[in-house]
């Protein structure tokens, strides 16, 4: 028997939902402005649910390949790569979340974002 929610138009469990994060990342990037309203609006997830939902899908996407970044601000480039999170998956996503609740403005359009930086991106300073 399956306990956990299923998406509400979609009617696919969380984790199937996680597993088909990542296949977004050979075509476009993945926001954190993507993953919490999924979480919240189609799950209908909150509190320690939410954050374990978006650590899951954070984990998905760096064992997938794809790098945590924000919208760069050199010039050339479309994304600026966020090292200060680390490399290990399971700590990453952690650091994000904790970071997310913090601030807030991680999960907006202009916040963080997960890419497998194949083409040019600044490493930050």
């Amino acid at each position: 028997m399956n306990t956990e929610p299923n998406h509400n138009i979609f009617g696919i469990s969380v984790s199937e939902w996680i597993k088909r994060v990542p296949n977004e990342l050979p075509s476009d990037a993945v926001g954190l402005w993507q993953i919490i309203p999924v979480g919240t609006d189609s799950f209908g997830l909150v509190g320690a649910d939410l954050e374990c939902f978006a650590k899951r899908c954070i984990v998905a996407l760096i064992k997938a390949g794809a790098k945590p970044v924000v919208p760069s601000s050199c010039e050339n480039n479309y994304w600026e790569y966020q090292p200060q999170y680390g490399c290990d998956p399971e700590i990453v996503a952690e650091a994000i979340v904790q970071a997310w609740r913090q601030s807030p403005i991680l999960a907006s359009h202009d916040g963080l974002w997960f890419d497998l930086l194949g083409g040019e991106f600044c490493r930050g300073t």
